[in-house]
């Protein structure tokens, strides 16, 4: 197969991970930057021009596209998509996800258990918004945030008031959530591809911290997953339309609770904690099921 890597970083660990795994199982592989492609729009013969030359027909494409550019990423995806190649993940199943707030309504849709959560464009009932998630502590999230950035944990009900007041004084969209104290700083990260769990990891926050994300200095480590966390995480990633997702969890009380459906999860973190080789499972995953693009639709190429 010829596979084309939507990366603006051709040296960071994921996307060289697949190269490298795409090229060891004997596919060419070439890494293209989103943000540098252009394209026709036509009903014909669509295409797109990297760098001034017309791109060649690629079987598949994999999406490594950053929250930044979500828009323009995913507009080249759809590009690929009416080219008739076939998209690791969907551009609609990236820009649900990347709505936290829709991802959220998506999953209480199917019965999916989240942190309780609220949501207002504004309010003078800030208190009545703090109510709603069972008071405080409590966590308020920026809907754009990534990487645990944006992401505020206010301890007492005067500091969340003043947290909410200063976002909606920046005309920022947040979402006030439920904070789950028995998690212990702790999350579950299951690395779903297709109809499995192809593996899983604890990442546990510094001491001091709340948030586990690895870019914020959170340790991951080998976990082993009940049945129902396994079934929860494939479920959520379906939910999005997600063939590849990282489904972020919390270990509460009530049960699994997912915090995030994430469309273009890191291999690092997960492949030095379980030693799984997930980049090989995702190319294996293409060659079942990418076709040939000369058997698709009436792109001529």
């Amino acid at each position: 197969m010829r596979l084309a890597i939507l990366s603006r970083s051709p040296h960071c660990y994921s996307t060289a991970r697949l190269v490298e795994a795409a090229k060891k199982r004997g596919h060419e592989v070439d890494v293209i930057d989103a943000l540098s492609c252009y394209m026709n729009i036509t009903a014909e013969k669509p295409f797109i021009y990297y760098k001034g030359e017309k791109l060649p027909k690629y079987d598949a494409v994999i999406p490594r596209i950053g929250a930044s550019a979500t828009f323009y990423g995913c507009s080249i995806v759809r590009q690929f998509e009416l080219m008739g190649v076939f998209s690791m993940n969907s551009s609609i199943s990236i820009t649900r996800s990347r709505d936290k707030l829709r991802a959220l309504q998506l999953m209480a849709r199917k019965g999916i258990d989240m942190p309780t959560s609220s949501f207002a464009n504004f309010t003078n009932d800030v208190k009545g918004l703090i109510k709603l998630v069972g008071g405080a502590p409590l966590v308020i999230k920026l809907l754009e945030g990534t990487q645990g950035i944006g992401v505020v944990l206010a301890e007492t009900n005067k500091a969340a008031e003043s947290v909410i007041e200063a976002f909606y004084g920046l005309k920022a969209n947040i979402l006030v959530q439920e904070y789950i104290k028995e998690a212990g700083g702790a999350d579950i990260r299951c690395f779903v591809v297709g109809d499995k769990v192809v593996a899983a990891m604890k990442r546990q926050a510094e001491p001091g911290e709340f948030r586990s994300n690895l870019h914020r200095g959170g340790k991951s480590e080998l976990v082993a997953i009940s049945k129902k966390e396994r079934e929860i995480a494939i479920k959520a990633a379906k939910v999005m339309g997600l063939r590849m997702a990282g489904v972020d969890m919390l270990r509460s009380n009530r049960g699994p609770l997912v915090m995030e459906v994430n469309s273009s999860p890191g291999l690092e973190g997960i492949e030095k904690a379980t030693k799984q080789d997930v980049a090989s499972v995702i190319i294996a995953y293409l060659e079942k099921h990418a076709k040939p693009i000369s058997n698709k639709g009436n792109y001529q190429g």
